[in-house]
């Protein structure tokens, strides 16, 4: 069993910047690919970046365009997206996964485990 619990959402700005941090527990989670997803209202949720645990490959959707930069510290189990340049529309539901491969995140597909969701609201 994995628990994933994320953190750092919150208010900013447009072309502001957060942090969202992922803390995931349990004996497994070594196994999973770790991926971050948003869900904004009225929308279907969407596949944003993933990283693999070692050797920290990444993947991102197209349209992060490189404002996002997600990470991990394997010493603290905790996985990052450092979301920057944020705009009104990045404004979502952001939830951690973890699931077998990088394919089956950004298809959204047989995932494993999900986190509970921090909210990101970015003014214009």
């Amino acid at each position: 069993q994995v628990q994933l619990v994320e953190s750092g959402g919150g208010l900013v700005q447009a072309g502001g910047s957060l942090r969202l941090s992922c803390a995931a527990s349990g004996r497994s989670f070594g196994s999973y690919v770790m991926g971050w997803f948003r869900q904004a209202p009225g929308k279907e949720r969407e596949f944003v970046a993933a990283i693999s645990w070692s050797p920290g490959n990444t993947y991102y959707a197209d349209f992060v365009e490189g404002r996002f930069i997600i990470s991990r510290d394997n010493a603290k189990n905790t996985v990052y997206l450092q979301v920057n340049t944020l705009k009104p529309e990045d404004t979502a539901v952001y939830y951690c996964a973890a699931a077998a491969g990088f394919g089956q995140l950004a298809r959204k597909i047989d995932i494993a485990f999900w986190g509970q969701g921090t909210q990101v609201t970015v003014s214009s």
